[in-house]
C-alpha cells in the first residue's frame, strides 16, 4: 500500500495518463486549478443524466450512493450487495492496490458479473478504454470474477419517437478483449502514478498533452511564463508550429524568424508586435458589391450538446433551432426593422421557428450572417424534416452571404482580432461601444444551457429573467452585424 489508504480513483488515474504533474497538483495543491466553467459544468451535469438514464438498461438494481458514506462504507455496502445476491449495483464500490473505483454499473449475467462504464460521448475514446481497463483491473484483484467489461454510449443514430427507447439510445460495445490487453499496461501506469504521488512534484513541460484528451485546468498555472504575445498566439491555418519553436528556445514573437511566417500569419505577427492593422480595400470593394437590398442581417441559437434527444424527431446532440434575431434595411441608410422568435420549449420548436422565420424575411432579400455554414446546415436540416417548405428554404439559402468572410481572408485585419474572426473579437475592436461583455448570457454554449433551464424550470421569475437574456444576446448578434458592415463601408471608401 502506498501512502494513503485510496491514493487513485478512476479520474485521477486518467488525469496522471495524461500528465503526471497534473494528477501531483490535483492531490498536493488544488487550489491552483482554474474554475469550471459554466460549458465545463453543463458536459458533467449530462454526464450525470445519462449515466442515470442507462440503468434503465438493467432496471431494479440497487445503488451505493456517494453522498453519507465513506469509501470504506461504499465498499462494504457493495459486499454486502453482493453476498445477498443483488445481480444488478449501480456505483458499486471496490478498491485493490491503493486505488478506488466505482462502476457505473455491475450486472450478474449468465456469463457471470460483468462492468458497464457509461459515457455520454458519442464514440468511444481512447480514455474511455483505458477507465474501463482499469475498473477491471482493480476489481478482478479484489477477487469477484469479472468476465465481461463494456463501454456504453450514446448512439447518434437514435431517433426519438414517443418515450425514450433506453436500449436504442444507447450502444454497447465491447470491451473486454482490449481490457485484458491493458492489464499489463494499467498495472505498470498504476505503480508509476504511486511512486510519483510518494515523491517530489515531477518536472514536466508543457507540451500538446495539456489539451489531449483535455483541457487541463492547471493550465494557466504551468503556462505562467509564456509571455503575452508569444508563438502561441498565432492562429489559423498556416501557422507555424508554436512548440517545436518553444523546444528551440523561441518564444517570443519578436524572435520568430521571418522566413517562417506566410502571409496570413505575417500579418497576426505585425498585428501583435506592432499593433498595425491591414485592409485590402479592392478585395473589400469586390466583398460588398456581392450585397444589395433588402438586407436581412439572421442569427439562430441552437440546442447544444444535449445527448438525450428532448422532442420526437430529434437525434442526440442535433442541434435544434429555437431561437433567431432578424434585423431588416430595406433600403441604404434605411430604417432598421427587428423581428424576433424564442421558443417556449413545449414541444419541437422546428416548425413554428421556419414558418416565423419565413415570415418576415422580405422575397429576394440578401441575408446576412455570421459563419454562413452554420445557419445552412441549421435550415437543410429544417428542410428535410418539412419538405414542403424545401423550394423556399433553398431559395433563402442561396441569398446568404457570410459577413465573416473578408476577417477570416484577412482582406480586413485589426490588430485587437488577436488572429480571431470570431464576431466576439471583431466587435469590439471596430464599433467599441457595443460589447458583449455587458451580457449576463453572451456566448452560444451558455444560450444552449439557459434554454434548457428555460424549459425545464417552473420558476416563472427564472423564466421571465432567462428569456430576457436570451433575447438581448441575440439581437446583439444581429445588430453587432449591421454596425460591422458599417465600418466596412467606411473603410472601403
Amino acid at each position: 500500500m502506498h501512502g494513503k489508504q485510496y491514493q487513485l480513483s478512476k479520474s485521477l488515474f486518467i488525469r496522471g495518463l495524461q500528465c503526471h504533474k497534473s494528477l501531483y497538483l490535483q492531490k498536493f495543491q488544488p487550489e491552483l486549478k482554474e474554475e469550471v466553467t459554466p460549458e465545463k459544468q453543463r458536459l458533467f451535469d449530462s454526464g450525470s443524466n445519462v449515466g442515470l438514464l442507462a440503468q434503465q438498461l438493467f432496471p431494479g438494481g440497487v445503488n451505493v450512493p456517494y453522498e453519507g458514506l465513506s469509501y470504506t462504507e461504499q465498499i462494504e455496502r457493495t459486499q454486502s450487495l453482493i453476498q445477498q445476491g443483488v445481480d444488478t449495483i449501480y456505483e458499486a464500490a471496490f478498491s485493490y492496490q491503493g486505488v478506488f473505483v466505482k462502476c457505473d454499473i455491475l450486472h450478474l449475467g449468465s456469463d457471470g458479473w460483468a462492468i458497464y462504464e457509461v459515457k455520454s460521448s458519442a464514440k468511444v475514446e481512447e480514455y474511455q478504454l483505458n477507465d474501463v481497463s482499469l475498473q477491471h483491473y482493480v476489481v478482478s484483484g479484489t477477487g469477484l470474477p469479472v468476465k465481461k467489461a463494456f463501454l456504453v454510449h450514446i448512439n447518434t443514430k437514435y431517433i426519438r419517437h414517443g418515450d425514450i427507447e433506453v436500449d436504442k439510445l444507447f450502444a454497447i460495445i465491447d470491451a473486454t478483449d482490449i481490457t485484458k490487453e491493458k492489464r499489463d499496461f494499467i498495472k505498470d501506469e498504476l505503480e508509476k502514478q504511486l511512486n510519483m504521488l510518494d515523491g517530489d512534484e515531477p518536472v514536466i513541460d508543457i507540451g500538446a498533452h495539456c489539451d489531449n484528451p483535455f483541457s487541463c485546468d492547471f493550465k494557466s498555472h504551468c503556462w505562467s511564463h509564456i509571455p503575452s504575445p508569444s508563438v502561441f498566439d498565432y492562429r489559423g491555418t498556416g501557422k507555424p508550429n508554436s512548440f517545436q519553436l518553444y523546444q528551440k528556445g523561441i518564444i517570443r514573437l519578436e524572435d520568430v524568424p521571418s522566413d517562417m511566417l506566410g502571409r496570413r500569419t505575417k500579418i497576426q505577427h505585425e498585428g501583435m508586435l506592432y499593433q498595425k492593422n491591414h485592409i485590402n480595400v479592392a478585395a473589400l470593394n469586390k466583398f460588398l458589391e456581392s450585397f444589395w437590398y433588402p438586407l436581412c442581417f439572421m442569427d439562430f441559437e441552437t440546442t447544444f450538446m444535449v445527448p438525450v434527444p428532448m422532442y420526437d424527431g430529434m437525434r442526440p446532440y442535433q442541434q435544434v433551432p429555437f431561437q433567431f434575431s432578424v434585423h431588416v434595411q430595406q433600403e441604404p441608410d434605411g430604417k432598421l426593422e427587428h423581428y424576433e422568435y424564442l421558443s417556449d420549449g413545449v414541444k419541437n420548436p422546428q416548425s413554428e421557428f421556419i414558418d416565423r422565420l419565413l415570415a418576415v424575411i422580405p422575397r429576394d432579400a440578401c441575408i446576412v450572417t455570421w459563419n454562413q455554414g452554420f445557419e445552412i446546415s441549421r435550415l437543410r436540416e429544417i428542410a428535410t424534416a418539412f419538405p414542403d417548405k424545401r423550394d423556399i428554404i433553398n431559395h433563402i439559402i442561396n441569398n446568404i452571404r457570410d459577413l465573416m468572410k473578408p476577417f477570416q481572408s484577412m482582406t480586413v485585419y485589426n490588430w485587437q482580432f488577436n488572429g480571431s474572426y470570431s464576431i466576439k473579437a471583431v466587435l469590439p475592436a471596430l464599433v467599441p461601444e457595443l460589447s458583449y461583455d455587458d451580457l449576463e448570457i453572451n456566448n452560444g454554449g451558455t444560450a444552449s444551457s439557459a434554454w434548457v433551464c428555460l424549459v425545464q424550470t417552473n420558476d416563472a421569475g427564472e423564466k421571465e429573467t432567462i428569456r430576457k437574456q436570451l433575447l438581448q444576446y441575440c439581437h446583439m448578434d444581429t445588430l453587432a452585424m449591421v454596425r460591422i458592415l458599417e465600418k466596412m463601408k467606411e473603410m472601403a471608401i
